[in-house]
């Protein structure tokens, strides 16, 4: 599982404990076989093409070149799977660069009944709420080429910050068994769709 690298200034590398987490609750849950720390990976390099999940996260700008929105759609429209988990002050930046990557197409947000949220974890509701920030509800975005969802886009949830190790965060461990139960439910629909 890789953690995506990328320029602008923003905190890419957020979030220190959460994918290490995650990658133990999905092999110990879902039955994968990550290795047990997460691969860093840069925008535009080719090692991206080695990780079958890759995850971004960050509070501030983000920039991607001509040649890095070109390597990232390549690399999604060729199977690859990215999960953009806003961790508060995002959304304003991200959202034009994946306007650079895919210009077609616009986010667009999946109903709770979707089958991301009904893997082996059930979420009647959708998207849980994992994080309080503003009081607004959780959203759960995608991007979708040819009947494919090759990006996934967590909003006023905070995934990653309910995958910290407890304590990281006032969340109480009910809150972070969501976050991870979400977690291994977005692995498991990324891997088999």
């Amino acid at each position: 599982m890789g953690k995506l690298k990328y320029s602008g200034g923003g905190d890419w590398y957020g979030n220190r404990t959460a994918l290490p987490n995650l990658i133990d609750f999905c092999n110990k849950n879902i039955a994968t076989n990550f290795m047990p720390d997460e691969g860093i990976v840069e925008v535009g390099s080719a090692e991206l093409y080695n990780y079958p999940f890759v995850y971004m996260t960050g509070h501030g700008n983000v920039i991607f070149t001509e040649q890095e929105a070109n390597n990232l759609r390549k690399y999604l429209i060729g199977g690859g799977f990215l999960h953009i988990d806003d961790n508060y002050g995002l959304d304003k930046f991200i959202r034009p660069q994946m306007k650079k990557v895919f210009p077609e197409l616009s986010f667009v947000e999946l109903p709770s009944d979707h089958k991301i949220y009904n893997q082996k974890f059930k979420f009647p509701l959708g998207l849980p709420k994992i994080h309080e920030h503003d009081g607004k509800r959780p959203q759960g975005f995608a991007l979708v080429w040819k009947g494919r969802i090759v990006c996934y886009y967590t909003y006023e949830c905070d995934l990653g910050n309910g995958w910290e190790d407890f304590g990281t965060y006032t969340d109480t461990q009910e809150s972070r068994n969501k976050a991870l139960k979400m977690g291994a439910n977005l692995i498991q629909y990324a891997l088999t769709q």
